[in-house]
């Protein structure tokens, strides 16, 4: 629905004329607040830091451990 309300298009690679719709991600693989949440419980320290996931670290900038303001 969000490709077709902003008429986002592309045209096919196989020299097409006709325009498809994209396709388009808004965490629908996952309820991105609680996936923050599984997260947090499972990697937060005693001190209130939170270690990044190796598989997160790419995201992240290279960011292996998030401190506490």
């Amino acid at each position: 629905f969000q490709a077709r309300r902003m008429n986002a298009r592309y045209r096919p690679d196989d020299g097409a004329k006709k325009t498809d719709f994209v396709h388009t991600l808004n965490g629908s693989g996952l309820a991105v607040g609680r996936t923050l949440v599984a997260v947090l419980e499972n990697y937060q320290q005693a001190d209130g830091s939170v270690d990044v996931p190796a598989a997160l670290r790419p995201y992240m900038g290279g960011v292996e451990k998030l401190l506490p303001a």
